[in-house]
């Protein structure tokens, strides 16, 4: 494994603004950076939609420094039930009821009065690319997408777990389902080997470098074991065909986390789908030495799609 490192952070000149919506009855918290080179004049935006253990800024501060420091405006938030956000119970993933959270998000993006919100790009990294997928094909007005790492097919990620925890995790997710009182969780990333729902690509390295990079480091290290369960039944990468807008996928080839299906990708055949492989695992693209490959083709993109 190469040695790991976060991004440079640029010194870039950019106002946060906390805003709140709702989703599902749910108060979820966002942030908006806009760059203060921004003129009066609404400037085009990107929505970032987070991964499985997702919170706000976490490994998401260099994509989103570098593209404020292009001249878009960013906007993240965190799920129900995750970071700052309302919701119970808390730490749950369900992705149906995730994907109609990015749809809220999306809408409140768009009610932003310093955003155009005739000239959005989606971000979905992960498990929130496969979200990106959804709201693609329920928003044909937008932009593009771009597809970070994402996680398109569950049951190929359920394949790359090893039988003997695949079957802890199943007992687990299903005792937390008929067990009556409080949730039971288990740890959303943990040190390779040791049980969690993220244990390979070296995934609990991954979280101390992505937290060793804000002030705020705390981070509940914690998720439902019922949301396991749903990860099979999840294939965003079916619904690709219907894609109608640019859609920039990046593919690590040594993802065993979500593993990348390049080959359904491309028995899709749909002509809007631009896809860029990077030899590296789940996680390597977020730091240097990958970030680098990872990050060029998305400005390329956004140039392209979304022209300051």
């Amino acid at each position: 494994m190469v040695a790991r490192q976060n991004p440079d952070l640029l010194d870039v000149k950019a106002s946060a603004i906390k805003s709140v919506f709702v989703a599902d009855g749910d108060t979820c918290s966002a942030t908006l950076h806009l760059p203060e080179s921004a003129s009066a004049k609404p400037v085009p935006a990107i929505l970032m939609v987070g991964g499985w253990g997702s919170v706000q800024y976490a490994l998401t501060h260099s994509f989103v420094n570098r593209f404020v420091a292009a001249g878009y405006a960013v906007m993240e938030f965190d799920f129900p039930c995750w970071g700052l956000s309302g919701g119970w119970p808390r730490q749950d993933i369900n992705p149906w009821r995730r994907v109609r959270a990015a749809n809220a998000a999306l809408a409140h993006l768009k009610s932003q009065q310093q955003v155009d919100a005739h000239r959005i790009v989606l971000w979905g990294t992960s498990f929130g690319g496969g979200h990106v997928v959804d709201l693609a094909t329920q928003h044909p007005d937008l932009h593009g997408a771009i597809l970070h790492v994402p996680m398109l097919d569950g049951v190929a990620a359920v394949r790359a777990v090893p039988l003997p925890r695949m079957a802890q995790m199943v007992a687990y997710g299903v005792a937390d389902l008929l067990k009556p009182g409080t949730p039971l969780h288990i740890p959303t990333v943990s040190h390779k080997g040791e049980f969690g729902s993220m244990d390979r690509d070296h995934a609990w390295d991954a979280l101390q470098l992505g937290l060793a990079a804000h002030e705020n480091k705390k981070y509940d290290n914690r998720v439902t074991a019922r949301s396991l369960l749903t990860m099979g039944f999840y294939r965003p990468w079916t619904r690709l065909k219907k894609v109608q807008i640019p859609m920039l996928i990046i593919g690590a080839t040594r993802d065993t986390v979500a593993p990348f299906v390049a080959d359904k990708v491309q028995r899709v055949a749909n002509p809007h789908l631009q896809v860029k492989q990077i030899d590296a695992d789940h996680f390597d693209p977020y730091f240097e030495p990958y970030f680098p490959d990872s990050l060029k083709p998305q400005l390329d993109f956004l140039k392209e799609t979304l022209p300051l």
